[in-house]
C-alpha cells in the first residue's frame, strides 16, 4: 500500500522548503560569491546530499562562540615573551619588510631573531632527530600533529613519549580526532596511563559536533623544553618517514623562533583543555641569539579576523622582484591569489609552481589543472613532479624570503583549517630552499601552454566541473 497523496504532498513541500531555506541561508551569509555559487549548485542538483553536507561542513561558524570567541580569549591570555633587545631596530625592519609588518598587524606575529634553523627534506632525518630530541628532553614536550598514525613510525614516537612521561617530563599530546578517527582509543589510553596528557583538539562530540566538524587543526608542531621546535608539512606516519615516493619539507628550529611555536601550541592547548600554563621562564626560557636571521611564526584559522596566510601569500606574490618559487600538494587558489600570481608573472617576475603529476587525492587534481591555462598565459611556469608526491608547502623569493609550514594553497587551508607557517628572512636559508626546488625540478615535466591547450575535451570538462566545487574541497 502506497503513501497517501496528501502525505506525499506534505513531505514534498517540507523538503522543498528545506532546500530553498538552506539556499537562502547560504546567500544571506554574504560569503565569497564563488563559494556561495558552489553550495547553491550542490543544493540544486543533489539536494539531499547537499543539505547533509552543508549542515556538517558548510555553515560559517567563524563568528560563533563555539569557534571564534573561545579562541580569541585564548590569544589574549597567553603572551609571547618579547625577544627583541632593540625595539627601535625591529620597527625599522617592519618598515623595510612589508610582509613582516603585515603579519605583525594581522596576526600579532612577533619578529624573532637569532635562531638556528635546519631545513629537512628527508623523512629519516626528521624521525631520527625528533627521537633524539625527545630522549634529551628535561622539562616538557609539547607535540601536536594533524595525523599521528598507529603504525611502526607512530608507535616508536609514542613509546618515546611514554618513556619520558614516566621519567617525570611533562608531555602534552594534542591531536585532531576527526583526522585520526581510525586510531583506536587504546592507542591514546596507553599514553595516558604512562602519564602523557592526551587531549583532542576542540573535541568533536555532541553538542558541538556540527559546528566543529569542518574546522580541522592541520598544524604540525613540536616544542621541547621551550628552545627546540619543529614545524612544517610532515605528519607522523610511515608515509612521511619510510615512503620513498613521498617528498616533504620540515623545519628544525633552535632558539627564540621556538617562542612562536610555543605560543601557538599553548593557545591550542588552552582552547582544547582550558588549562593555562603560567610559568614563562619554563615555557619561554632565555635563548642565546646564535645567528642574525629573523623569522615569524604565523597562524590562521576560523577564529581569526583576517585570512592571514592568504594575505601573506598575496603580499609575497605582488612584492617579489626577481623570482617566486612555490611547492604545494594541492593547488586550488582563491581568485585574489590567482590574480596576484598573474600580476607578478606579467611584471616579469620568474614565477614557478611545482605540484605532483598525481596527488593522494585524485579528485582534486583536475581542479588544480583548471587554473593552468590562465597562469601560463601570464608567463608563469608550472611543473608536475613525475615520480613523487610533493607534500611540501613552501615558497622562496628573491634569495631572501622562505616560507615553510602546514598550509596548502587551497580554500580549505586559507579559510577553514587551523594552519601554521614559518616566514624566514635569511639569505642562506633562502638559497637552500631555492636549491631544493631546483633539485626537485630535475624530476619534473614542465607544462607548455601550446601543448597543454591541445588536450582533448574530456579532461577539459572534468577540470571545469571540478573547479566549480573547488571552494568546497
Amino acid at each position: 500500500m502506497g503513501i497517501p497523496f496528501v502525505i506525499q504532498t506534505i513531505i514534498t513541500t517540507i523538503y522543498a522548503i528545506t532546500v530553498v531555506g538552506t539556499i537562502l541561508v547560504v546567500i544571506s551569509e554574504n560569503r565569497n560569491p564563488i563559494r556561495t555559487l558552489a553550495w547553491v549548485l550542490v543544493l540544486v542538483f543533489v539536494p539531499a546530499v547537499g543539505i547533509l553536507f552543508f549542515y556538517f561542513f558548510g555553515q560559517d561558524n567563524r563568528k560563533k562562540k563555539s569557534i571564534s570567541s573561545h579562541y580569541k580569549q585564548t590569544d589574549k591570555k597567553i603572551n609571547i615573551r618579547d625577544s627583541s633587545k632593540d625595539v627601535t631596530s625591529l620597527h625599522q625592519i617592519y618598515d623595510t619588510i612589508k610582509l613582516a609588518s603585515l603579519l605583525e598587524r594581522n596576526n600579532d606575529s612577533v619578529l624573532l631573531r637569532g635562531s638556528e634553523v635546519e631545513i629537512i627534506t628527508d623523512g629519516h632525518r626528521k624521525f631520527d632527530l625528533l627521537l633524539h630530541d625527545i630522549e634529551e628532553a628535561k622539562h616538557h614536550i609539547h607535540i601536536q600533529y594533524f595525523l599521528f598514525a598507529n603504525d611502526e613510525t607512530g608507535c616508536k614516537i609514542k613509546d618515546a613519549l611514554m618513556k619520558k612521561a614516566s621519567e617525570g617530563v611533562e608531555v602534552r599530546f594534542l591531536y585532531d580526532n576527526v583526522a585520526n578517527i581510525k586510531v583506536p582509543s587504546r592507542f591514546y589510553n596507553e599514553m595516558r596511563l604512562s602519564g602523557v596528557r592526551v587531549v583532542p583538539f576542540m573535541n568533536v562530540s555532541m553538542p558541538w559536533f556540527k559546528s566543529r566538524m569542518n574546522y580541522r587543526n592541520h598544524r604540525k608542531v613540536v616544542v621541547i623544553d621551550g628552545n627546540i621546535g619543529y614545524v612544517g608539512g610532515m605528519n607522523i606516519g610511515n608515509n612521511y618517514f619510510l615512503d620513498l615516493n613521498w617528498r616533504d619539507t620540515h623545519l628544525h628550529i633552535t632558539g627564540k623562533g621556538v617562542y612562536g611555536l610555543q605560543h601557538s601550541f599553548l593557545a591550542d592547548w588552552y582552547t582544547s583543555n582550558e588549562e593555562r600554563l603560567h610559568d614563562d621562564i619554563l615555557y619561554y626560557p632565555p635563548c642565546e641569539e646564535k645567528t642574525d636571521n629573523l623569522l615569524q611564526i604565523a597562524t590562521c584559522g576560523p577564529n581569526t579576523a583576517w585570512s592571514n596566510l592568504l594575505q601573506a601569500a598575496i603580499n609575497i606574490a605582488i612584492t617579489a622582484r626577481n623570482y617566486l618559487y612555490i611547492q604545494t600538494p594541492y593547488f586550488l587558489p582563491t581568485d585574489s591569489l590567482v590574480e596576484a600570481l598573474q600580476i607578478a608573472a606579467l611584471s616579469g617576475v620568474d614565477v614557478r609552481l611545482m605540484v605532483s603529476r598525481k596527488s593522494d587525492s585524485s579528485y582534486i587534481d583536475p581542479g588544480a589543472r583548471s587554473y593552468y591555462s590562465g597562469l601560463l598565459r601570464a608567463g608563469m611556469r608550472i611543473y608536475e613532479h613525475q615520480t613523487k608526491f610533493i607534500h611540501a608547502k613552501t615558497m622562496v623569493s628573491d634569495d631572501f624570503l622562505s616560507v615553510i609550514g602546514s598550509a596548502n594553497m587551497d580554500f580549505r587551508s586559507f579559510e577553514s583549517n587551523f594552519e601554521i607557517n614559518c616566514y624566514l628572512y635569511d639569505r642562506n636559508l633562502a638559497e637552500q630552499n631555492k636549491q631544493i626546488f631546483l633539485n626537485d625540478m630535475l624530476e619534473c615535466k614542465e607544462i607548455i601552454l601550446d601543448i597543454w591547450e591541445q588536450r582533448s575535451w574530456w579532461p577539459r570538462l572534468k577540470e571545469s566541473v571540478t573547479r566549480l566545487f573547488a571552494p568546497l574541497m
